[in-house]
Parts: structure tokens; C-alpha cells; sequence
């Protein structure tokens, strides 16, 4: 399959930065620039006032040239917001017309592509963050990740797509990326082989996928690629925008198995027509070795390779500091074989370094995360998305501040998640905690609210979707979880072990928080 050359979708740029001028000018709507930007990785932001603009990294992966380039556009342009995205990209936010249309051009000379960052096209391919690392992982699965990231750009001009199609690899069961609940996921094996999932999503009507083949060679996952596309344009319902992702056909086709049976007729077609999809990917191993410095400590990873770390960076709510940003990249450039990867849950792995590269990656990014609590997930919230119905980000904030004045021990509070809205950004129906933006009705009057989800969990083979417990004031979050922490803390557990031995302990504290 040939590669995108970058550089080809420079002849869509004069449409988007024409149409861009009209909008800023007020000669067309959100809704028709919505419906038209998309295409190219940005939206408006609420407002109508400033625009985001999306950029496409591949299995999450930020190689040292790439993040060389955000730094360069953050500093020439004086971007004031950046933010690490559940789907692995790099939002870069508060652009004027000028600006959003400046770095999406110059991001394609330096290999970032945002052409189909939004609306009805393949969204970026997510891999397992440490691919190729991990000491405990069954494969590399990047370089396959990366192989069906170029092959889904040849889609972003086809007809009859989904609302959005995300494919996802997956390196162990820890199920980082949800392989088994995406449009289409390929999770890995201890045999060096991938089992393959479909029709699964998260948002309303929340689905897990559907399991349609078992132990396929890796270098054959173009072949199921096209057939879920293909799957789709004969049983998707693209004419209702509300029903049109993968996850409807399962319900449309009678249940999973008629789904899988439909689904394996058109990999059937797509093998008898006789186009050549193999691949010839064997995983490079890492060739850097440790120099003799280590490192320790809580944001720091032994990695596979003898001698070589990891380095953890989770900003609050995916919202790194500009200066730290770009201090990272400054100090990558000096680093050979470091790069960044990013995480399903809004964190950033620094990965590649000696003991000695890690202490300084580590002094580079002090504004990490300092709990298992504050690694917790948002989208980015109401007061900048069109759609957001609540300030998730600013929910996060306050609920940090509060667990920081109460003094909670590490491990009281898991990582929760938070969503703005039902489309699940912040990924709140498989957390063991989630939020998602709702109103209450308080004397009468409609009140800033979230609804409560509790026991969802990704990992492959105990995935479930959390159980809504009912809707809760935004001002009373805070205080709910120092009550919840507190009591997890005095039983002298975590809260996952505090929450498997009473498992309804959660629903008790909830109850008169609740609407």
C-alpha cells in the first residue's frame, strides 16, 4: 500500500482558508462551518469566537521532529492552550483564522497530518502508548498501527462513511486503547497474533464489540480494515446522523452474530477481488542501551530494554503547561532515540532514556500529575467545545483542589472520568468512576449537573460498562469525593480493593448527593 505523501493535501488548503474568512467575517453559520471543517482536523470553539485545530498523531506516537514542530508553532504563534486527547492527538486551541490556518499548513511539512481530524472520516489510529517497551506486553503492535493509519487516510474521500470510525491496536490485555469495544479493534496475543473486534463504541447506545476473527496474522489486517468499511456502506444507517456509527448495526442486523456473519461475507470480498493488501511489517527492535545511570521513582517506568526508562508526564485534565511543552521538545532534541508517546488517558510517555535522560526529562515536566486521582480524565469540556453541555475541565479542577485541601492518601480515589456530554470524550462509561455533564432540577429550576456512573472497567476479558446511579449538582462533586475518599482511607485500603469488598459501599455515600 502506498504511503500518503503529506504534502498532497496542501491542494484542499485554499478552500478551508476561504471558508475560514467567511465564517470570522460572519458570512456563514457554526453550523454550516462545522459541517465544513471538520474535514480538516478544526472546529469553531463556543462562541464562534476562536478555532481548535487537531493534530493527527498515529498509535500516538510524537517522534522528536513532529514535537519539535508544536513547539516552534507555540512559540511563533503565542498559542496559549494545548490539550492531549483521549484519542491520542494534539488539540492546540484559542487560534484566530490567521493562525489555525498557518499551522495547519506548515504541520504538513513537517509530517502532521489534519485532514480528517473531525467529522464523518477515520479518525486517528490509537495504539497501547508503550508499544515496543513494555516489559510485559505480547507484541509491538505501533508499526501495525501505524501501517493502518496511512491506509485509512486513502478513505477520507470515500463515500458512505460512519460519523467517525476509530481502529485501535491493543498490546495486552490491559486494553489501554478499548480494542474490544471500538469500530474496530485488533487486540494482541500471546502467539504474536491479533483477535479482531467490530461494531463496538462508546457514547449513547454504548456497545462492546463484536468478536468477528481470532488469531489473524498481523501483516493481513489491511484485508479487515476494508471490510468494515465496506461492511458499513451495505448496513450502516449513513442517512440518520444520530445512528450513523458502527455500533448500530449490531442492533440492525438482528445481534452480534448476524453482524459477525455480515461482516465476514465482505472480508470474503475483499480477499476474492484479489487486491493485494499484505503487509511486510517486522517490529525494529530498540537498539539504544543504558549507559550505567538509573533512575526510580513514581513517574518512572524500567522499560524492556535492559537499562533504558520511561517517563511518566500526566498534566492535569491533559492540559500541559506551554513552557513545560516546550521545554520537552528543547531537551528531546539533545536526547537520541527519545520520543513521546501519548495515552488513552491523557498522559504523555517519555520513552527511550537512560537513568540519567530520565531525571531530566522528569525536571523538564514538573506540572504532572502527583496521585493516582490526578491522572483522572476529561474531555475538554463545555467552555470550549460547541457540543460540551458542562465545564468538565473546570469540574476536575475544583474536585483536585478539593482532595489536595483534604489530604486524601494516594489510592483513596481511583482515576475518574469525566465527559462533558453523552458523546463519552472523557471515556466516563468504562471508569470505575464516571461523570458525565447533565442538568438537575433544583425548586423547579434546570441546575449545572453530572451523571454518576460507577464500576466500568476496560480490561480485556472484565469489561463492563459503569451503572448510572443518577444525577448529582456540579458544586457537590467535590465534597462527595473527600466523603468517598475518606471512607475508602479509613478501612486501610484503595479503592479498589475497598470497592470489591462492597461493591453497593459506593451507592450508600452517593445516595443523598443524588437527584
Amino acid at each position: 500500500m502506498n504511503q500518503i505523501n503529506p504534502q498532497e493535501w496542501k491542494a484542499d488548503l485554499p478552500a478551508f482558508r476561504e471558508k475560514t474568512k467567511e465564517f470570522y467575517a460572519g458570512e456563514i453559520n457554526v453550523g454550516a462551518y462545522k459541517g465544513f471543517s471538520g474535514f480538516y482536523g478544526s472546529y469553531a470553539q463556543k462562541g464562534g469566537k476562536a478555532s481548535m485545530l487537531r493534530l493527527r498523531m498515529p498509535g500516538g506516537r510524537v517522534t522528536r521532529e513532529k514535537l519539535a514542530f508544536v513547539a516552534r508553532a507555540i512559540r511563533e504563534y503565542n498559542v496559549a492552550r494545548a490539550h492531549f486527547t483521549t484519542c491520542q492527538t494534539i488539540q492546540l486551541h484559542d487560534l484566530d483564522a490567521d493562525t489555525v490556518c498557518a499551522i495547519m499548513e506548515q504541520a504538513l511539512d513537517a509530517g502532521i497530518v489534519t485532514m480528517g481530524g473531525g467529522g464523518d472520516f477515520p479518525r486517528n489510529v490509537m495504539c497501547s502508548p508503550l508499544s515496543g517497551v513494555q516489559a510485559d506486553e505480547y507484541f509491538d503492535t505501533l508499526p501495525y498501527a501505524e501501517a493502518a493509519g496511512n491506509y485509512l487516510m486513502h478513505f477520507i474521500k470515500a463515500e458512505k462513511m460512519p460519523r467517525k470510525l476509530k481502529v485501535c491496536f491493543s498490546n495486552s490485555p490491559a486494553n489501554q486503547t478499548h480494542a474490544t469495544y471500538r469500530d474496530l479493534g485488533f487486540a494482541a496475543r500471546p502467539d504474536g497474533r491479533f483477535d479482531v473486534y467490530s461494531a463496538g463504541g462508546l457514547g449513547n447506545n454504548p456497545r462492546f464489540g463484536v468478536q468477528v476473527a481470532e488469531g489473524i496474522d498481523p501483516n493481513r489486517i489491511l484485508y479487515y480494515i476494508k471490510a468494515m468499511w465496506l461492511t458499513f456502506r451495505a448496513y450502516g444507517n449513513y442517512e440518520n446522523r444520530g445512528k450513523a456509527r458502527t455500533r448500530y448495526m449490531q442492533e440492525a442486523l438482528g445481534g452480534a452474530e448476524n453482524y459477525k456473519k455480515a461482516y465476514l461475507e465482505k472480508l470474503d470480498e475483499v480477499i476474492a477481488s484479489g487486491e493485494d493488501l499484505t503487509l511486510n511489517i517486522t517490529p525494529a527492535a530498540v537498539t539504544k542501551t543504558g549507559d550505567g545511570t538509573t533512575a526510580s521513582g513514581p513517574r518512572v517506568l524500567p522499560q524492556k530494554q535492559d537499562g533504558l526508562y520511561t517517563v511518566v508526564w500526566h498534566p492535569i485534565g491533559g492540559q500541559p503547561s506551554m513552557d513545560s511543552l516546550c521545554a520537552l521538545s528543547d531537551l528531546l532534541q539533545t536526547i537520541p532515540d527519545a520520543e513521546m508517546r501519548l495515552a488513552p488517558d491523557e498522559a504523555a510517555y517519555i520513552v527511550n532514556l537512560t537513568g540519567a535522560e530520565a531525571e531530566k526529562v522528569i525536571a523538564a515536566t514538573p506540572d504532572s500529575a502527583e496521585s493516582l486521582f490526578e491522572t483522572s480524565v476529561s474531555c475538554i469540556g463545555g467552555m470550549t467545545c460547541q457540543v460540551g453541555m458542562r465545564d468538565s475541565q473546570g469540574l476536575l479542577a475544583a474536585c483536585v483542589k478539593a482532595v489536595r485541601e483534604a489530604a486524601l492518601p494516594d489510592g483513596a480515589l481511583p482515576q475518574i472520568h469525566i465527559s462533558g456530554c453523552p458523546s463519552s470524550c472523557g471515556t466516563h462509561q468504562t471508569g470505575a468512576i464516571g461523570f458525565r455533564g447533565a442538568s438537575r432540577q433544583v425548586d423547579g429550576k434546570p441546575q449545572s449537573a453530572f451523571m454518576l456512573f460507577v464500576g466500568g472497567r476496560n480490561r480485556q476479558g472484565c469489561e463492563a460498562m459503569g451503572r448510572e446511579l443518577g444525577a448529582m449538582l456540579e458544586g457537590d462533586i467535590p465534597a462527595f469525593l473527600v466523603e468517598l475518599g475518606k471512607a475508602v482511607a479509613a478501612s486501610g485500603k484503595d479503592y479498589a480493593a475497598w470497592s470489591a469488598a462492597d461493591p453497593s459501599a459506593i451507592d450508600r455515600i452517593a445516595a443523598p448527593y443524588l437527584g
